[in-house]
């Protein structure tokens, strides 16, 4: 799985002109599956991502997770752009997988996440989204179990 996890004031997704999704201050993270992932890359990723200390501390360090920080608000929208093979200049998906095992394995990733304590909202696998995020930093971290 990979994970682009980015560090927001305030982040909401849209879906036809309506707000699906919203959170304040948290992360905003675009998930994708990959063909070959499985539960055990669903507890990764998410283990890391609600463990991810990128939220400043007094001293003003990164060193506080989302729930020590105090915002523990996650936007989790499924994203399989994020294998996308670029060697020529129209991108294939065939790495991506597919809705029957991605569905699964992102709602796992959620419901992980809420038994940790946190907000989760969510987009809708599979529609035409829009995005909206203040980005705080702006950070950006990009996370792949095979790194793991």
């Amino acid at each position: 799985m990979r994970a682009v996890v980015t560090r927001v004031k305030n982040a909401r997704v849209e879906i036809d002109g309506a707000v699906h999704g919203q959170i304040g201050q948290g992360f905003l993270v675009l998930l994708g599956v990959h063909v070959s992932d499985g539960p055990a890359q669903a507890e990764k990723i998410a283990d890391k991502i609600c463990g991810l200390r990128i939220f400043e501390d007094e001293a003003g360090k990164m060193n506080l997770n989302p729930q020590t920080a105090g915002c523990p608000a996650l936007l989790i929208i499924s994203q399989f752009t994020l294998f996308a093979d670029c060697h020529s200049r129209r991108p294939g998906f065939t790495e991506a997988a597919r809705p029957e095992t991605a569905v699964p394995l992102y709602e796992q990733v959620i419901r992980l996440c809420r038994e940790r304590g946190f907000q989760v909202e969510t987009g809708v696998f599979g529609a035409d989204m829009q995005v909206f995020s203040q980005n705080d930093g702006p950070v950006t971290i990009l996370l792949d179990t095979k790194e793991l």
